[in-house]
C-alpha cells in the first residue's frame, strides 16, 4: 500500500517554503505597522462557537466542518475559519479591558471538507485579521486599505469589491422584498436556493447555479433598501476608499458565506486562479460579540486572506522563489578532517555564514557535486596532507579561482579568516 497525503491535504515543500515564509513575514511587518498584534488560537473548539456564529443555515455548518465527538462525548470542530476563534479569545480573556480598541491577528491552518481545487484545500492556511470595539466607517477603509497594500506589496495584482448589508434595522425590509421576487420564480430554483429561501434568503444570493443567476437578474439590491445610517456609513466608506485612490467598484450580489456579516462587507479578486477568484474577503460583524455572549455594543470588522492562493499567485508571476544559495560548503576528507569541518561549520554558522557540509565524508568529487548543487558561493577543501601543511583550499564557485587559506589556530580563527576572504 502506497502512503500519500490524505485528498484535499496538501505538503508544503522546501521549494515552496521560502514563498511561504515570504508571505508570513511581509503580511507581519504591514499589520504591525497598522498597530496590529498576534494572537495564537486552537485549531480545536466546541462545535457550539461555529454554529452561533457562522451560522445554522450556512455550507460551511451544514455540509463542511470536521465535527466529531471527544472521548467525554462533547461535539468538538476542527476550525473552519479563524474570527470565530479570535472572538472567543477576546470574550474569554476580557481583552476589552485592555484598551478600548484591539487589533488583532492571527496565521494558521484552517479546515473544511469540502471539493479539492485550485487554491481551494480541506486543509488551507488563512491569515486572519479582527479590528474589536470600532464602528467608524475610517476603519472600515483602513482596513481594506491594508488588505490592498499587502497584496500590492507581495507584487499582485488584483480589484476591489464592497458591498453593504445593511444592519437589523434595514435587513428586514430587503428580506421581503428579496422573497417576493423569489417565489415568483421558485419552481425554477435549485434544492439550495428552496431551503435557503427560508431559512436565510440573503444566502441565495450567494448561489453559483447558472440557472439560478439568471433568475435573479433583476433582483432587487441591497444597497437600494439600506436605512438612513447604513446609507451614511456605506457612502463614507466609498469617499474615504476614494480619498485614499483605491479603485473599487459595489457589487450588490456580494453576500459572502457566513451569517454574521452586517454593513460593509468585500473580497478582493484575482482573475488568474480561474474559478475561485477571491484572495482574501471580510466585512464588519457589529453584534457578534455580543451573540456569542461578550460585551454588548462591540462593533468588529475583518478579513482572511488565503495563504496557498497568494503562494499559487505568487509562483505564477515569478515562476517560483530560488533556493537561497549556501555561502560556504566545507569539503573535508578522511576522519579527523571531518571532525574538525564539524566544529567549523559550528563556527561559521554562528558568525553568520549560511554553511553546509557532507556528513558521510564521501570522495572529493562528490563532495562537490553536492556543493555545486546546493548553489554554494565558496567551498572549504581539506583533507589529511592540507592538515600536514597547514594550508586549506578556498575555491570560488563561481569564477573557479583558489586560494590558501592557513589552518593555524582553532576552527574559530579558520572562521575568521574564511568571512573576511568572503566579504
Amino acid at each position: 500500500m502506497s502512503l500519500k497525503a490524505l485528498k484535499g491535504f496538501k505538503d508544503i515543500l522546501p521549494s515552496d517554503v521560502a514563498t511561504w515564509q515570504r508571505i508570513e513575514a511581509t503580511a507581519r511587518e504591514i499589520f504591525h505597522r497598522y498597530g496590529f498584534t498576534e494572537i495564537r488560537v486552537p485549531i480545536l473548539e466546541k462545535t457550539g462557537l461555529f454554529v452561533r456564529s457562522i451560522g445554522e443555515a450556512t455550507d460551511i455548518v451544514e455540509k463542511e466542518m470536521y465535527t466529531f465527538e471527544d472521548r467525554n462525548g462533547s461535539s468538538i470542530t476542527m476550525r473552519p475559519e479563524g474570527t470565530a476563534s479570535v472572538l472567543r479569545a477576546f470574550i474569554e480573556h476580557n481583552l476589552h479591558l485592555l484598551q478600548p480598541i484591539q487589533r488583532l491577528y492571527t496565521i494558521g491552518p484552517m479546515f473544511r471538507h469540502e471539493r479539492p481545487q485550485k487554491g481551494r484545500l480541506r486543509q488551507f492556511h488563512q491569515m486572519s485579521v479582527e479590528v474589536l470595539g470600532a464602528d467608524q466607517p475610517m476603519v472600515d477603509s483602513e482596513l481594506m486599505a491594508m488588505a490592498w497594500q499587502l497584496l500590492t506589496e507581495l507584487g499582485l495584482k488584483v480589484s476591489l469589491e464592497i458591498n453593504s448589508l445593511g444592519c437589523p434595522e434595514c435587513r428586514p425590509a430587503y428580506n421581503k422584498a428579496l422573497l417576493d421576487f423569489v417565489c415568483e420564480r421558485s419552481d425554477q430554483l435549485c434544492e439550495d436556493c428552496q431551503r435557503r429561501r427560508q431559512t436565510n434568503p440573503l444566502r441565495i444570493l450567494d448561489c453559483k447555479n447558472e440557472e439560478c443567476r439568471e433568475q435573479y437578474k433583476g433582483v432587487p439590491e441591497l444597497p437600494d433598501h439600506l436605512c438612513a445610517a447604513c446609507e451614511d456609513h456605506f457612502a463614507e466608506v466609498k469617499r474615504l476608499l476614494a480619498l485614499l485612490e483605491i479603485p473599487f467598484k459595489v457589487n450588490a450580489f456580494m453576500v459572502r458565506g457566513l451569517d454574521y456579516y452586517t454593513r460593509t462587507t468585500f473580497e478582493l479578486i484575482t482573475t488568474d486562479l480561474g474559478a475561485q477568484s477571491a484572495v482574501g474577503a471580510g466585512g464588519r460583524y457589529d453584534g457578534l460579540v455580543a451573540q456569542l455572549g461578550g460585551p454588548k455594543n462591540m462593533p468588529g470588522i475583518g478579513f482572511a486572506v488565503g495563504m496557498e492562493r497568494l503562494a499559487l499567485l505568487i509562483q505564477q508571476n515569478e515562476m517560483g522563489e530560488e533556493p537561497t544559495p549556501l555561502d560556504l560548503f566545507i569539503a573535508a576528507l578522511g576522519d579527523e578532517a571531518r571532525d574538525l569541518a564539524f566544529k567549523l561549520m559550528q563556527a561559521c554558522r554562528k558568525s553568520g555564514l549560511k554553511t553546509a557540509m557532507d556528513p558521510a565524508g564521501r570522495s572529493l568529487k562528490n563532495q562537490m557535486k553536492q556543493a555545486g548543487k546546493s548553489q554554494a558561493r565558496y567551498t572549504f577543501i581539506f583533507g589529511e596532507d592540507e592538515l600536514a601543511n597547514n594550508k586549506a583550499i578556498l575555491r570560488n564557485m563561481v569564477n573557479k579561482e583558489q586560494q590558501e587559506i592557513p589552518l593555524s589556530g582553532t576552527p574559530d580563527a579558520w572562521c575568521d579568516n574564511i568571512s573576511e576572504k568572503l566579504k
